[in-house]
C-alpha cells in the first residue's frame, strides 16, 4: 500500500483496451510491499470495460483517467507530469512488476546515490502468463542500442524524476520507440545508467502487440533514431559488428541461460490465479 507522505516512487500504467491483461499488471503494482509508491493509471478512453477494472481499485490508485489521447506516448507523459515520487518508471497494461521489485528499485537507488537510472532484468511471458524464457541482459552500451536494437527490458527500467526537468518528457511523435528515444537521450546527456543482474519484471509477448502488428512503422522510427543519435555513437560501424559485440557480450554474461528462477515462475504463476479469481 502507498504512503500519505511523498513517496519514494511513482509507477505510470498506460492502457488502451487491455481489459484482458490490465488487472493483472494493476495487482503487481498494488500488491508491492515495504516501500512508499505512487500509482497512475491513464486509460485513453477504452471500449472495452477497462475503465471498470480500474474503478475496482480506486481507493488504491493515486490519479486515475479515462479520456481520449493521441497515443502512448502522451498518455504516458500525462502520468508522468503528475508523479511526485523521487524515482519514476512505467508499466504497460500488458506487464508486469514482480514482488519486491519497487523496494528494490528505492534500495539500489539510495545505494548509488550518484546514478540516474537504473535498470534489471526481465522474464517474457505469454498471453496467458506463461514463462516463455528469462531475458538476462547486459550493460548500458548506447551505440549498441543506437546501432543494434532496444535490449533493455523497458517495465524494469526506473529513473529520477528530476531528469524530466533537465531532458525533458517523451517524445510524442514517436509511438513505438519512445522508450528508447529516452534512452538515448540520457546517453547524450550523460547520465550515469546502472544495470543490475536482477529479475524486476515480466513483459509479456502476445499477437496484438504494437512492436509486431506495425513493423513498418517500428523500422522507421528506428530509423529516425539512427539518423538522430547515430553520429554520437559510432554510426559507421556495420550493425552485423554491433550485433556480433552485444550478443558476445550477453553470452559472457550469462544472459543466454534458459531457465527462470522458481520463486519468480511461482510468483507470476500465483499472480495470475489471483486476478482470475477477482474477475
Amino acid at each position: 500500500m502507498s504512503s500519505l507522505r511523498q513517496p519514494d516512487i511513482s509507477i505510470v500504467t498506460c492502457s488502451y483496451n487491455q481489459k484482458a491483461f490490465l488487472e493483472t499488471a494493476i495487482l503487481s503494482v498494488l500488491r508491492q510491499e515495504n516501500v512508499s509508491f505512487e500509482y497512475i493509471v491513464i486509460d485513453g478512453a477504452s471500449s472495452d470495460g477497462s475503465a471498470s477494472v480500474i474503478d475496482k481499485y480506486s481507493s488504491e490508485i493515486a490519479y486515475r483517467v479515462s479520456e481520449p489521447d493521441h497515443g502512448q506516448s502522451e498518455a504516458l507523459n500525462k502520468g508522468l507530469r503528475r508523479a511526485t515520487g523521487e524515482i519514476v518508471g512505467w508499466l504497460c497494461s500488458d506487464d508486469i512488476l514482480l514482488p519486491a521489485t519497487l523496494q528494490r528499485v528505492v534500495e539500489l537507488f539510495k545505494q548509488h546515490p550518484d546514478v540516474d537510472a537504473i535498470y534489471g532484468n526481465a522474464v517474457l511471458i505469454d498471453a496467458n502468463g506463461k514463462v516463455i524464457r528469462p531475458k538476462r541482459e547486459i550493460g548500458f552500451h548506447p551505440w549498441l542500442l543506437c546501432n543494434d536494437h532496444n535490449y533493455i527490458p523497458q517495465p524494469a527500467m526506473f529513473w529520477r524524476r528530476k531528469l524530466h526537468d533537465q531532458l525533458g518528457y517523451l517524445r510524442e511523435d514517436l509511438h513505438l520507440t519512445m522508450d528508447l528515444e529516452l534512452w538515448l537521450r540520457f546517453a547524450k546527456s550523460r547520465c550515469k545508467v546502472l544495470h543490475v543482474d536482477e529479475y524486476l519484471a515480466a513483459m509479456r509477448c502476445h499477437d496484438s502487440q504494437k512492436v509486431f502488428v506495425q513493423k513498418e512503422a517500428l523500422h522507421m522510427e528506428n530509423t529516425i533514431l539512427k539518423v538522430a543519435y547515430g553520429s554520437e555513437w559510432l554510426n559507421h560501424v556495420p550493425q552485423v559488428f554491433s550485433r556480433i559485440t552485444r550478443i558476445t557480450l550477453k553470452a559472457i554474461g550469462g544472459g543466454y541461460t534458459s531457465s527462470v528462477p522458481e520463486p519468480i515462475v511461482k510468483a507470476l504463476h500465483d499472480l495470475h490465479i489471483e486476478s482470475k479469481k477477482i474477475t
